[in-house]
C-alpha cells in the first residue's frame, strides 16, 4: 500500500484551519459588533434591538452598536446584512416582514432563508390597532361600521409596504370587505408621530411605543391582533372577538450572514438566551407587551419557513398587492 507523506508545513496549516473557528469563537468579540436594525430610531424594533444590544454588550465585553437602516420595506437593511462579512461582527434583527417579503416580491436581491444563519427568536408580540381621538370609532366593530359607511375616507399609516402593520390591516380589509387607504412611512417611529399629530387617522403597530400614548389619552386602542387578550394589556380586546379567526403577530429574530462560523453562532445564541432569561430583560419586554422566546437555531429556521408559507398562502387567497 502506498503511503502518502504530507509536508509538515501543510499538516500544520490544516491543523490551524480546522481549529481557527474555535479559536475565533473563544476570542470573539474583539471589537464592536454591528447590529443592523431595519427601522429608524423610535419604533418597536429599535427598542427591542437596543435592549438586546445593551445586554449583549454587558455580557460579552464589547459594544453591540445599533445601525438603523429603515426604508425600502426592510429590504435595504436585509441586503446590507446578507452581504456583510460572515465573521460575527454584523448581526441582523429580522422581523415578521422578513417572512412577508418573499410572499409579496418576486425579485428580492437575496434568498430569505439561505442568505442567513439563524440564531434565535428573540421575542413575539401582538400588534395593536390605535387611532387618533378624532376618528369616531372606539372599537374594531365601530371601525368596520364607519369604514363601510365611508369607504376610502379613512387612512392608516404603516412602517412601510409589506411590513407587519401593513399586512395586518390588509388582512382585516380582506376579511371584512372594508376600504382603508394606506399611507406608508419609512418606519414605525415617524408613522406613529403623524398619527399622534392627527395627520393620519390610525395605525396597526407594536404595543411597545403605542400603549404609553393610549394610557395618556393621546391615542385610542381599538383591538389587539392576537387570538387571546394580552396579559400586558387585558383591557384591549382582540380583533378576533369581532372578526373570528383574525390573528397577526410581530416577532423579532437574531440572524447572522450565512457562513458565519458555527462556534460564533453558538456563543451569540448562548449569551442571547441568557440575556432573555434575565429577570430585568424579561420584565422590560413583558412590560412593553413582548414575550421573550430564545429558541434554538433550527427551531428558528423552521419557524421562519412556516411563516413564509403562511403569508404566501394568505397573499394568494386575499389577492393582496403592494402599493405601486
Amino acid at each position: 500500500m502506498m503511503k502518502l507523506h504530507w509536508p509538515a508545513c501543510l499538516i500544520a496549516l490544516c491543523a490551524v484551519s480546522v481549529s481557527a473557528p474555535v479559536v475565533a469563537a473563544d476570542q470573539y468579540p474583539q471589537r464592536p459588533v454591528r447590529l443592523v436594525i431595519p427601522y429608524p430610531p423610535g419604533g418597536a424594533g429599535d427598542i427591542v434591538g437596543r435592549l438586546l444590544g445593551s445586554s449583549l454588550s454587558a455580557a460579552m465585553g464589547q459594544q453591540f452598536v445599533s445601525d438603523n437602516r429603515g426604508g425600502g420595506g426592510q429590504i435595504i437593511a436585509t441586503q446590507i446584512s446578507a452581504n456583510a462579512a460572515p465573521d460575527g461582527y454584523t448581526l441582523f434583527l429580522a422581523s415578521a416582514t422578513h417572512s412577508i417579503n418573499p410572499a409579496l416580491r418576486n425579485n428580492l436581491p437575496y434568498d430569505t432563508l439561505k442568505a442567513f444563519a439563524p440564531i434565535t427568536l428573540v421575542a413575539e408580540s401582538p400588534l395593536v390597532f390605535v387611532a387618533h381621538p378624532s376618528l369616531k370609532a372606539t372599537s374594531i366593530r365601530e371601525l368596520i361600521a364607519l369604514a363601510k359607511a365611508q369607504p376610502g375616507r379613512i387612512n392608516y399609516a404603516s412602517s412601510g409596504p409589506g411590513t407587519g402593520g401593513h399586512m395586518s390591516v390588509e388582512l382585516l380589509k380582506s376579511l371584512t370587505g372594508i376600504n382603508l387607504v394606506h399611507i406608508p412611512y419609512k418606519g414605525a417611529g415617524p408613522a406613529l408621530v403623524d398619527v399622534l399629530a392627527g395627520q393620519v387617522q390610525m395605525i396597526c403597530t407594536s404595543p411597545l411605543p403605542a400603549m404609553p400614548h393610549v394610557k395618556s389619552g393621546r391615542l385610542r386602542a381599538l383591538g389587539m391582533t392576537s387570538l387571546q387578550r394580552s396579559p400586558a394589556h387585558p383591557d384591549v380586546p382582540p380583533v378576533a372577538e369581532t372578526v373570528p379567526g383574525y390573528q397577526s403577530t410581530l416577532w423579532y429574530a437574531l440572524l447572522a450572514p450565512a457562513g458565519t462560523p458555527q462556534p460564533i453562532i453558538r456563543k451569540v445564541h448562548g449569551e442571547t438566551v441568557k440575556a432573555l432569561a434575565a429577570p430585568q430583560m424579561r420584565e422590560q419586554l413583558l412590560a412593553l407587551g413582548a414575550t421573550p422566546v430564545g429558541n434554538n437555531p433550527q427551531e428558528l429556521q423552521n419557524f421562519m419557513r412556516d411563516e413564509i408559507a403562511l403569508w404566501t398562502r394568505l397573499v394568494k387567497q386575499a389577492n393582496i398587492r403592494l402599493d405601486p
